[in-house]
């Protein structure tokens, strides 16, 4: 049997029963299953697409190829942490420092922006004459930290009235403290300043026995070094504790009882 088609076929709609070109009557679905109706389209009423799911094929990806690296240490040596959760210790990778000395013997720690930001700047002073200034822009070591190893120890001696071990009358302070009892590492340098007044006619010197060549011994002079006259600008006496030092007593050598003992640890 032929049946009519074509642009001048006409068609009822199932709902309303009004006639249309049959062309445009659109098939019903319902819960993504046809419903076997045709009606027009001003009364059609399209599925949900989450219908259609089943008959239509969406090529949408939702997996990554290689979302992480293959070794966690790949992104541990460039933003410095682990992204998978371990710890990693970040020590000056940011910036750069250097230690230059100047011609005073003074020795400065200089960097860029960032230098210290992150981690730690040591620096060990060199020579007995030196001294140690750190300086950066910003911030230097504004979240790890700056230390300063020295092995250099300046002391101003300065003489008073007091009482020590010895008795009472003039003795030696070091820094402010009556014959203090010091302890001189092996290895390092101490400088005792005696550019003060308060020194003049009391040359400060170091002896294997209690009070010096008062108390029956003799001057050590092991590694120690003598500047200028005591009471004057510049003067010092200087010792750099040779290793196995005994333990050292220090004394003036015009007056008797004015020191104090120094131990070599």
């Amino acid at each position: 049997m032929a049946f009519a088609k074509g642009k001048y076929a006409f068609g009822f709609c199932d709902k309303t029963g009004f006639r249309y070109p049959l062309h445009e009557l659109k098939e019903e679905y319902k819960n993504g299953a046809p419903t076997g109706f045709l009606v027009g389209p001003d009364v059609w009423d399209g599925d949900q697409p989450q219908n259609f799911l089943g008959r239509l094929k969406i090529f949408d990806p939702q997996s990554l190829r290689n979302p992480r690296p293959d070794r966690a240490d790949d992104s541990r040596g460039i933003f410095g942490f682990d992204p998978v959760g371990g710890n990693i210790e970040m020590t000056g990778s940011v910036g750069s420092v250097q230690a230059v000395e100047n011609e005073t013997g003074n020795i400065l720690v200089v960097g860029d922006q960032a230098s210290g930001f992150v981690g730690s700047v040591s620096v060990t002073e060199p020579s007995a004459s030196s001294s140690v200034n750190v300086t950066g822009v910003g911030g230097t070591s504004a979240t790890g930290s700056t230390t300063v190893t020295s092995n250099f120890t300046n002391y101003t001696v300065t003489v008073a009235s007091g009482t020590n071990s010895y008795g009472s009358g003039n003795k030696f302070y070091i820094d402010g403290s009556v014959s203090p009892t010091l302890s001189l590492s092996e290895g390092n340098t101490y400088k005792f300043d005696q550019s003060a007044y308060s020194n003049s006619n009391h040359p400060l010197r170091f002896s294997t026995t209690a009070n010096g060549t008062h108390g029956g011994g003799s001057e050590y002079t092991t590694g120690v070094t003598t500047s200028g006259t005591a009471g004057q600008a510049g003067a010092y006496v200087q010792i750099t504790v040779a290793n196995s030092a005994p333990t050292l007593y220090y004394y003036c050598t015009n007056h008797s009882g004015m020191g104090g003992t120094a131990n070599t640890p």
